[in-house]
């Protein structure tokens, strides 16, 4: 049996203001509210109320058979509550449904793995609290900032309560292995599903490409490649094609006249009509599973982002590295000194997006860091956040001083 899982990561930034050297002390605003503002009206309406919709009308129209699954970053439930409450409410409609499986992260969408062990813990405590609140449901599986992903990360997990773990499923970790097979982290504590990133991209990224060879894609194209995939197996084992993307692939990367809305009412019907596929939530692995899966090492970090699926997007030039070392010193700071204000600003800035905004990458990946970047230039969103942190820092010294 082949299972699709569909999973969906759901994630606004908050965006800063262009704060120049001479804001430093002047009491301007951090963050660009009326940015953030526009931008989740613009998605809001473009993707998230549309796809929802879809959803939920296949969710009850297949009745149990069509099933998805979010991580929705902590940042974006704010910023549906403060700019489009009926977003979040869209969301709960889903919850209710019950066809949707909801995912644990960061809360923040934040690197803090790699630099703060405490704060990431809190963020991945803080997470699972607002999930439960919101939706009802708390979390088993696990999906890190942009899939982000290393052995030790696992324990971390684990050591979390929860049961399986996502990834990207990489040449570079797997050789010739498939993707399609549940694996086990490395000591054999989570079950571990790997991302089967060329059909994923297919719909994410290509699916608009008039010049790539696959376009026009359709649905019963699209499953027609899923029909061939269980092929590569001869012993019955059942095998989990995971289709991991971002939910603003539908309606805003890729907009409506692309056809994406309609590819994506009709792909579990095309689906469905083969006996040997089935829809399935990440967690359904613990019980699905008919094998023992291999243990699968990551020594070093590998995330979804770009040509190189590491952490180059966010920590490859100095700019990034030296904003992110000094984010994280502030922050431990902030916290000694018992400044939950400061420390709440602080958190909202390990958003990871911050310092991919500060990528100086070129050719296709560059392209589309700065696709989404609200910046001219990596620069400029370098000036800014520094400029930010010296407020802040700043802030800080006077309290110090006048003690």
């Amino acid at each position: 049996m082949l299972h699709v899982v569909f999973y969906f990561q759901v994630h606004q930034p908050f965006r800063i203001n262009r704060f120049r050297v001479l804001d430093i002390m002047s009491g301007r605003d951090y963050f660009d509210e009326p940015l953030n503002r526009s931008v989740m009206e613009r998605v809001g309406k473009k993707a998230y109320l549309r796809t929802n919709k879809i959803l939920l009308d296949l969710i009850e129209k297949y009745e149990g058979r069509f099933k998805v699954s979010f991580s929705i970053t902590g940042v974006a439930i704010e910023q549906f509550r403060n700019h489009y409450p009926e977003v979040l409410e869209s969301f709960r409609e889903l919850a209710k449904s019950g066809g949707v499986e909801f995912l644990g992260e960061t809360y923040h969408h934040s690197l803090s793995y790699l630099f703060d062990t405490e704060e990431f813990i809190y963020q991945i405590r803080k997470h699972r609290e607002v999930i439960r609140d919101e939706f009802g449901y708390t979390p088993v599986v696990f999906r890190n900032t942009e899939l982000i992903y290393q052995d030790q990360l696992s324990d971390l997990v684990a050591d979390e309560g929860f049961k399986v773990i996502l990834a990207e499923g990489t040449e570079k970790i797997l050789g010739w292995k498939s993707p399609l097979y549940a694996y086990r982290n490395y000591n054999g504590k989570l079950y571990l599903l790997l991302k089967h990133y060329r059909l994923s991209d297919d719909i994410a990224f290509r699916f608009s490409n008039r010049n790539w060879k696959g376009y026009p894609l359709t649905a019963e194209k699209f499953a027609d490649w899923i029909e061939k995939l269980p092929l590569v197996e001869k012993e019955n084992r059942n095998l989990f094609l995971n289709l991991f993307m971002d939910y603003e692939t539908f309606g805003e990367h890729q907009w409506e006249e692309t056809g994406i809305f309609e590819f994506l009412k009709h792909l579990p019907e095309k689906l469905l009509e083969r006996e040997f596929i089935s829809f399935a939530w990440p967690s359904e692995v613990i019980d699905i599973v008919n094998y023992e899966p291999e243990k699968l090492s990551f020594p070093q970090p590998v995330s979804w982002a770009d040509m190189e699926r590491d952490l180059s997007a966010w920590l490859e030039n100095s700019m990034q590295q030296n904003a992110t070392v000094t984010l994280y010193r502030i922050l431990e700071r902030a916290k000694e000194k018992g400044r939950g204000d400061l420390v709440e600003i602080l958190r909202k800035l390990t958003t990871s997006d911050h310092v991919y905004y500060m990528s100086t990458k070129y050719f296709q990946d560059g392209d589309v860091h700065k696709y989404f970047s609200p910046y001219g230039a990596p620069e400029e969103a370098y000036l800014y956040f520094m400029n930010i942190l010296a407020d802040i820092e700043e802030k800080l010294r006077r309290e110090e001083s006048e003690i």
